[in-house]
């Protein structure tokens, strides 16, 4: 089924239909809108958040509803996963209808406790956020995290996991800014030498937050973008339904709400075929939050590839495809950045 409706959203993206006989491959799922920290590039920054965990109904309904075709949900959002005293509830929710998971925290409440409940889960992959490589760097951007402490809780879960044998895939990122970009090779040296972690990524920026005159060159909209397409959409912690991540923090509208309609009405919405239709004329820019997006938009061979692989197969594959295009030994076109300023 999963193959079939990844062909199904190939043909559709191909073809540039507005509306899809197929749901999305992926699923990015704010469980909590709770965090402990309060970082300057996060759009918790601009965007008040309810202290809310999402309803078992609305998760539940989530997932059976796309249980046939969602290969790959990121349970994360504006909200720190552990937070969520049913995180490891909805992992196992997930495996049972046989979607992949993935989660991204901040450390601070890793510990050797937290760390063996997430390698005796059925947990796919991890993304220990860690954004820089001195300390004074990392707690300008992670306000209310401390250094050491979320250093020591990253080294001894990687550790575990590496004694473990675990299978679980474990990356630490850096999102690359102005303040921590001289770091990146440090960084990448002393994670890359510590044994279970198994890559080590150096993300760009995609917020507006830290670059307000951010944008895309009208020739980036040449082709449309994959997230209409193939996804993920965004499901915010009170069930309402975007596009993208980016749309939202961009103060786009929701398309609907899983309490109220089914996610094959929301995917195939009134507004989901105008901003297909936008997209795939060439004139994507004319969407508003499309024209103050910060995200990389990938060549249509990526996405062709995101549509070939499984869902899980290509969180592994990006990291590295993202590398070998910043270093050159792709054309950078594959991956066009954003960069006009306005």
């Amino acid at each position: 089924m999963r193959a079939w409706n990844r062909a199904k959203l190939l043909w559709g993206y191909l073809r540039r239909r507005t509306v899809l006989g197929a749901l999305p491959v992926e699923y990015i799922v704010e469980t909590t809108a709770k965090c402990n920290l309060y970082c300057p590039m996060c759009p918790r920054e601009t965007h008040p958040q309810p202290k809310a965990d999402m309803a078992d109904a609305v998760f539940e309904r989530l997932v059976r509803e796309s249980a046939d075709s969602a290969e790959h949900m990121m349970l994360i959002g504006l909200g720190e996963p552990f937070l969520d005293p049913l995180i490891f509830d909805r992992i196992e929710f997930c495996h049972r209808h046989s979607i992949a998971t993935l989660l991204s925290t901040n450390g601070t409440l890793l510990d050797e406790r937290c760390a063996a409940r997430v390698l005796d889960s059925p947990l796919d992959e991890i993304t220990l956020s860690f954004d820089g490589a001195k300390k004074e760097t990392f707690e300008f951007y992670r306000k209310g995290a401390n250094f050491e402490k979320v250093r020591d809780n990253f080294v001894r879960f990687a550790r575990m996991k590496h004694e473990r044998r675990s299978k679980l895939q474990v990356v630490v990122q850096m999102v690359s800014m102005e303040g921590n970009a001289g770091e990146a090779g440090d960084f990448a040296a002393f994670w890359s030498a510590l044994p279970g972690v198994d890559q080590v990524r150096i993300k760009e920026d995609e917020t507006n937050l830290m670059r307000p005159d951010a944008g895309h060159a009208a020739e980036d909209w040449k082709h449309p973008c994959h997230y209409l397409w193939r996804g993920p959409m965004y499901v915010k912690q009170n069930g309402d339904l975007y596009p993208c991540c980016q749309s939202y923090m961009l103060d786009g509208a929701p398309l609907g709400n899983l309490a109220e309609q089914s996610l094959v009405q929301i995917w195939n919405s009134a507004e989901m075929e105008r901003m297909r239709r936008l997209h795939a004329s060439g004139r994507g820019g004319e969407v508003d939050v499309c024209s103050r997006c910060c995200t990389t938009i990938p060549h249509p061979a990526l996405v062709i590839g995101s549509l070939i692989l499984h869902g899980r197969t290509v969180r592994r594959l990006l990291p590295i495809v993202e590398r070998m295009t910043y270093l050159s030994k792709l054309p950078r076109r594959w991956l066009r950045p954003p960069k006009r300023m306005r």
